[in-house]
Formats: C-alpha cells, sequence, structure tokens
C-alpha cells in the first residue's frame, strides 16, 4: 500500500474519530471493547511466541490476526499492573505498589477505565479478579463498572475472599452480593461475560467488558482434561500450562460468539497479561532474564495483542517501539472518540498512530520515551529498588546496570562502564521522576467505616499495614500466623458521626465457629493442595482488645464465643484499627476479620 494511501486512510479514520467527540453519534456505531488480561502468564507462556510445549491455537491465531505491541511493558506483579492500566498513571502515583498491606488499594480520587467508558454512555462490566480493594471505596462496583463478577482480593481462596473458596464452585461475587456458582473459575468469568454482552446487544448499547482471569496464578489447580496433556494432573507445571489451556479455549469460545453474535468487526479485542511467568520460564521463557517480581524484562515485558477489523489498524504485524500498561486508557479513548478525563494527568500516551502505522520511528516521528517500572512489594516505596528505566533500546536496572536490549535481550552483558552518558540520562530521568511521586507516597488509602455504600464493611488481615507479610490467604488464616511482622492495622476514615459496632473473629461468618476452636481440612480440588486443605488450629484465646481513635477497650471472650463484640462512639475522620486476640500465656493473634457496622 502507498504512503499516500495510507495517509488518506488514516485521514479517514482521524475524521471519523473527531465526529464522535464532537457530535456523538448511535451507540451501535461506536465500537465495543473487550480487554482479556490473565494473571502470572509470561511472554514465553504462549505457543505463539516460541513455547515448545505449551498449545495455545486460539491465542495463536488472534495474535497472528492482530497487531502486536512486542516491547510492552507492565510491573512484575499483579495489583500496580491493574492500577496502571485502569487508570493511565504510574503505579506509585496511585498507590499500588504491593499486592497486600493496604498498598494494593487505588486512591478513590484515581479515575478508571470503568468510570471512563461509563461516563461515556458505554455498559461497563468486569469479570473475574479486580485486586484493588474488597470495600468502599475501592471495589469495583465503585470504579465504574455497572455489571461485577469477581472473587475477592488477589486470588481465590485470599482472605477476603468468600471461605473455603477454591477454584471449582464456591461462591463469587456478583454486585457485591455472594452468589453459588458451579464449574471451574476461568469458565464462569467468560459466561458471565457472555451474558453481559448478549444483554447489551439485546439493548442497543456499546459495552466495554473487562475480562480479568486469576489463573494461571497460584495455587495451581485446573480441570484434569486441561492439565492431564501436560503431565501427571498434581504437578505443579501441568496444572499452570493446563489453565493456560482452559484460557484458550475460553477465548476462542468468546471470539466465535462475538462473531455469531454479529459484534466481532465493531469489537476492539485486547488480550494482554499482568506480570512475567510464575512457572513457565522453568520449560521456556523466550530468551528473556527474569521471571514474575523481576526487575529484568521476564518480570515485566509481556504479551500485548490488538484486534478491530472494522476500525482498519493493519493486523498481521509487530510494533516494536516500546509501550507500556499506562498506554491503554488513553488508546482505548482516542480508539473510542472518548475524551480523557478532566482534571487528571495521564503518564501514558496514545498509541494510535502506532496502530496505523502512521509513524516512522527512524524518522523522528514517534519519541524515544522513557519508561519506568519497578517492583516495590513493601510498605513504603524505596528508590531504585528493584527497578527498571527503559527505552526502546536501553534498560538501566537498579540504577547501576546497562543493557543493549537490542544486542543483548538476554540482558546477560552490563554495558554501564562503556556508556556513561546513556546511563547519565536515564538516572536523570529517573530522580525526576521520583521526585514528582515520593509526596504521594504518604497519602494512604483508607477503608470507609459507615460509608451508605458499604455498611456493615469486613476489614480483613489482607489489608492490614505492617512491615512484614500479614495473612493474606485461608491457608494462613487456619494455620493461625502471628508474631513480627504479621499482624498490623487499618488505615480508615469514618464516614459519620455515631454509635459503631465491631464484630471481632478469629473465623469469617461464614465459617460459623467458635473464636477459640480449630477447623477441620476442607475439600481438595485438581492440583495441588488448596488453602482450605490446612488444619485450622485450635487457640486458647480469652481476650479480645480493640484501639480506634485513642480508644482502647477490651473484654474477655467466653467459651464458645464466636466472636467479641463492642460498641463506641466515633467521630467523622481518618483513624487506625488494630484489634487482638490474647490467649492465656499472653500470646497476640490479631482478629482476622472485624466487620464494623455504624448503627
Amino acid at each position: 500500500m502507498s504512503r499516500h494511501s495510507l495517509n488518506l486512510r488514516y485521514l479517514s479514520c482521524v475524521l471519523a474519530w473527531f465526529s464522535l467527540i464532537s457530535c456523538g453519534s448511535d451507540p451501535g456505531d461506536r465500537p465495543n471493547v473487550v480487554l482479556v488480561i490473565t494473571d502470572d502468564q509470561g511472554y514465553g507462556d504462549l505457543g505463539c511466541h516460541g513455547n515448545p510445549v505449551l498449545k495455545t491455537p486460539n491465542l495463536d491465531r488472534l495474535a497472528g490476526e492482530s497487531v502486536r505491541l512486542t516491547d510492552y511493558h507492565v510491573a512484575p506483579t499483579c495489583s500496580p499492573t491493574r492500577s496502571a492500566l485502569q487508570t493511565g498513571r504510574w503505579t506509585n502515583r496511585t498507590g499500588v505498589w504491593h499486592t497486600i498491606m493496604g498498598r494494593s488499594l487505588l486512591r478513590e480520587d484515581e479515575v478508571t477505565l470503568g468510570q471512563v467508558f461509563r461516563d461515556a454512555g458505554y455498559a461497563t462490566g468486569m469479570f473475574g479478579k479486580w485486586h484493588l480493594g474488597d470495600n468502599y471505596p475501592f471495589w469495583p462496583e465503585d470504579r465504574g463498572y455497572t455489571e461485577v463478577m469477581r472473587h475477592a482480593a488477589g486470588g481465590i481462596g485470599q482472605t477476603p475472599d468468600y471461605w473455603d473458596n477454591a477454584y471449582f464452585d464456591g461462591s463469587y461475587f456478583h454486585n457485591s452480593r455472594p452468589e453459588p456458582v458451579e464449574g471451574f473459575c476461568t469458565d464462569v468469568w467468560f459466561e458471565y461475560a457472555r451474558r453481559f454482552i448478549a444483554a447489551q446487544k439485546k439493548a442497543g448499547k456499546p459495552f466495554f467488558a473487562y475480562i480479568s482471569t486469576n489463573a494461571p496464578h497460584g495455587p495451581m489447580h485446573s480441570p484434569e482434561s486441561f492439565s492431564t496433556p501436560y503431565g501427571h494432573p498434581d504437578t505443579k507445571l501441568a496444572n499452570f500450562f493446563g489453565m493456560i489451556a482452559n484460557i484458550d479455549d475460553n477465548l476462542g469460545r468468546l471470539r466465535s460468539f462475538l462473531d455469531q453474535e454479529g459484534l466481532a468487526r465493531n469489537t476492539i479485542f485486547i488480550f494482554t497479561t499482568d506480570n512475567g511467568s510464575s512457572a513457565g520460564d522453568l520449560v521456556f521463557n523466550a530468551g528473556m532474564r527474569g521471571r514474575k517480581g523481576s526487575e529484568y524484562d521476564g518480570g515485566h515485558r509481556v504479551p500485548f495483542f490488538i484486534h478491530w477489523p472494522e476500525g482498519g489498524p493493519i493486523a498481521g504485524r509487530d510494533v516494536d517501539p516500546i509501550t507500556a500498561h499506562v498506554d491503554v486508557l488513553p488508546t482505548l479513548a482516542d480508539l473510542c472518540g472518548i475524551r480523557a478525563p478532566k482534571g487528571v494527568t495521564l503518564d501514558g500516551r496514545s498509541v494510535r498512530p502506532l496502530l496505523f502505522d502512521e509513524v516512522a520511528p527512524e524518522h523522528g516521528r514517534w519519541p524515544d520515551r522513557i519508561l519506568v517500572t519497578d517492583s516495590q512489594r513493601v510498605k513504603d516505596p524505596i528508590k531504585w529498588r528493584k527497578s527498571s528505566v527503559m527505552t526502546s533500546r536501553w534498560r538501566l536496572v537498579n540504577g547501576e546496570e546497562l543493557y543493549d536490549i537490542k544486542a543483548d535481550p538476554g540482558q546477560q552483558q552490563d554495558v554501564a562502564p562503556s556508556h556513561p552518558q546513556v546511563v547519565e540520562r536515564l538516572r536523570d530521568f529517573y530522580d525526576s521522576w521520583w521526585a514528582e511521586l515520593e509526596p504521594t507516597f504518604d497519602q494512604d488509602a483508607r477503608i470507609y467505616l459507615g460509608h451508605e455504600a458499604d455498611n456493615p464493611t469486613t476489614l480483613t488481615s489482607h489489608d492490614w499495614i505492617t512491615t512484614g507479610n500479614p495473612p493474606w490467604n485461608q491457608s494462613q488464616i487456619r494455620d493461625a500466623r502471628t508474631g513480627a511482622g504479621r499482624t498490623g492495622h487499618w488505615n480508615v476514615h469514618v464516614a459519620h458521626e455515631g454509635d459503631y459496632e465491631f464484630r471481632l473473629r478469629r473465623w469469617p461468618a461464614e465459617a460459623d465457629t467458635p473464636i477459640t476452636a480449630g477447623l477441620d481440612p476442607g475439600a481438595p480440588v485438581p492440583g495441588e493442595p488448596a488453602f482450605r486443605t490446612t488444619p485450622g488450629k485450635a487457640l486458647a484465646i480469652v481476650q479480645a482488645k480493640l484501639e480506634i481513635a485513642g480508644q482502647e477497650v477490651e473484654k474477655s471472650v467466653a467459651p464458645g464465643a464466636k466472636e467479641a463484640v463492642f460498641n463506641l462512639k466515633l467521630s467523622p475522620g481518618p483513624a487506625t484499627v488494630t484489634a487482638r486476640f490474647i490467649t492465656g500465656d499472653g500470646q497476640a493473634y490479631g482478629a482476622y476479620y472485624v466487620s464494623v457496622k455504624r448503627r
């Protein structure tokens, strides 16, 4: 195709876009969006990227029909990636730099993809893993998503999730209420997404469907029909690959459904993942160094495929300039003719020109960008910690090591001594970046108490503020984790003055078990041991203590009591909550679950 023809094609798309944002359009003409993001699936965990074992025919087909961002980067772990993708802003700016400890709560003033699309007249659906908060004002239901089917926290069976959930059957939160389901979790997310899409087609409304699988995140469970081709069904890697094969099957069925419904041509269909591989790198890592959590490319360079037949991006080709999670919101807003959120400074940029092949990076028409990713996973961010400052050619790792990624994609040869000017340039960028973000680090996200949208609310140990590793999954609750770094406090905001009831529990309400009692192991599921299979320890607890807003109260725990109840009068504003159980020999355990209700 000639350059003149390309220019005419691009011009017609731009004119159509301006018509959308200036005059509006028939909702049926606006593109739909389906964004599929998987969990812990790395760049090498795809057949089309050269994996010699894993079979992903549907993903391979999508890749062949898509524009592929070959140098697309996210954060090395899940919540930070999701915060940047949802907001178009640096993870550390949004307050999300960890996956637990209250550092996975997306600050309430951040504007999400759900809000942007809802405010533009789209139906918005979220299915699967949110991992940006499990209380008001952090739920996806609070952040612009009008139809939601999700588990809690970062994975099924984690502390805030419905008690004793595993990857099969159980209960998930459908528009905030627990709903029993049957079947494997990934199948459920895609099924509810199809229902949502069918309803919007019937209503004649454009839709944005965010399908965020918890698979193939551990614990490693897969339907045996998908894991068996990859080895013994009880082994970790067989279940990891089995979960991806199941995702591939669901993605293929969803695309067929869109085609059958006459929606495929005007649907922007995106597939990506949230960080590097957590298991598949043992087999194949596409020549990269590092895995999930790493500052090297294997920790944060992931697939990104975008397919839109009616929109006109030239498909079946690679886009090589560096891109990142912060580009997703501005790009989708651009493609769909939606204004960016008012008063918000986006850190990403629309990559629309790259998708339409209307730039020539070698001629300077696309900037040589500098991007930053890091893995903090601490209470408060630490400068240079597990960081990578990136351009299309260079990677400055931890502020010291420099790699020419074009010549050395495996990041084996540190060339910092021979390129001091490059090191200085990238360090200077990071210094400015850090100086801009650092003042925001003490802006703690706070869970609301007594708000009409979530009253009562349940606090869990997953969100304890601490310097250690609080009990973040139900196996650790059953095991009665305690000690230094395994207890902490919650940052809260009291919404209204009034009388508040605090119910301190060792076990969640749905377990209906006395504070001192143990629990039998739960039923196994295919794959490695589920969180619920850990036996629950009995504890000789005799006392409960509660501290909030300068008030300290305590009471004895009666034999057989399932909770310790306190009633306090609170004034509105920020506060911290600490809740403890004490055994007869003086050992302190955190109250893993605290229900708070404004009376």
